[in-house]
């Protein structure tokens, strides 16, 4: 029998790196950007913060070096779509296959290894609170700053001018750049952003949701990401239910697994991505709905003239 509290528990870890790289793209995307290196970026933060990890002892700046790597992978992006105005879909594409070959390749020595251990928030003695304690209370920093990082974002992009000048470049680039709003600039600001966020995913999926390094080891986290986005309609807290609906479905199939229920383990393991495909069909169905949500100058290159 499946515990609904343990599952509960499970899918928020589960759920955190998703939420994470799904929070910053949704700021890159609401200021016009389309970066598909989400996975790239995501594969940096984890093989940085795990290196970074082991070598110093401190699983707090291996978080720091996830962000910081993949910080870096998104000025590549920035410079590239920004300053050299290249397609933003191919150098999303390249940025994914750069970071899971490069990631590889700095990662082979650590193969095995077993990072330091995240100390939770709250002490031991209020993780036995009935369903409170395991459900709310037995988490690391980095589920509860994912959380807070989704309503800061809320209340960022709704009420302020940051937000509003945001979403004024992702609407319209050249009313934007008229008003002398520096458009780039703001662009390269939310790439790095969307980057850092990507990056602590990584770290957060390399040091604590595994913890070890493992070739490959995001198995299409930045993808999923991406979908959610669309999923939640650029909308943060609707990012949130995303992954955490994401997570549930990944957690419960381990859980099936483990149960031995007469469905194969193939099916089991394809479930979250097959359920995350059937419902952006379902969104995407009305496209009127989408188009009105979409940041319209989404993908489009900027140009000033002047």
């Amino acid at each position: 029998m499946i515990d609904p509290i343990t599952l509960i528990t499970a899918l928020i870890a589960t759920s955190t790196p998703i939420l994470l790289a799904a929070i910053g793209e949704l700021v890159v995307e609401k200021s016009g950007v389309l970066n598909l290196g989400v996975e790239g970026m995501m594969i940096i933060g984890a093989v940085c913060g795990f290196m970074v990890a082991v070598g110093t002892g401190s699983p707090w700046l291996g978080f720091v070096a996830g962000m910081a790597g993949a910080t870096a992978l998104s000025l590549v992006f920035a410079f590239l779509t920004q300053v050299l105005l290249s397609n933003q879909v191919a150098t999303g594409l390249a940025l994914t296959l750069f970071g899971l070959g490069l990631a590889a390749l700095l990662g082979e020595p650590y193969a095995g290894i077993i990072p330091p251990p995240t100390s939770d928030v709250f002490p031991q003695a209020m993780h036995a609170i009935p369903v409170i304690g395991p459900i709310l209370l037995s988490h690391d920093i980095i589920i509860y700053l994912s959380v807070a990082l989704v309503a800061a974002t809320w209340f960022v992009l709704k009420h302020t001018r940051v937000g509003l000048i945001l979403r004024a470049v992702g609407e319209n680039h050249d009313a934007a750049h008229a008003l002398g709003y520096k458009v780039v600039r703001i662009r390269v600001l939310a790439i790095m952003f969307g980057g850092a966020c990507a990056g602590l995913g990584g770290a957060y999926l390399s040091l604590v949701r595994v913890p070890s390094w493992t070739e490959g080891m995001t198995v299409g986290a930045g993808w999923i990401a991406l979908a959610i986005v669309v999923f939640a309609s650029w909308k943060p807290w609707r990012a949130l239910i995303g992954a955490y609906l994401f997570g549930g479905i990944a957690a419960l199939q381990l859980r099936l697994q483990a149960a031995e229920i007469g469905v194969p383990v193939a099916l089991l393991d394809a479930s979250p991505y097959l359920v995350t495909i059937i419902v952006l069909v379902v969104i995407s169905s009305d496209r009127s709905r989408a188009a009105l949500n979409a940041p319209a100058a989404l993908g489009r290159v900027f140009h000033a003239t002047s």
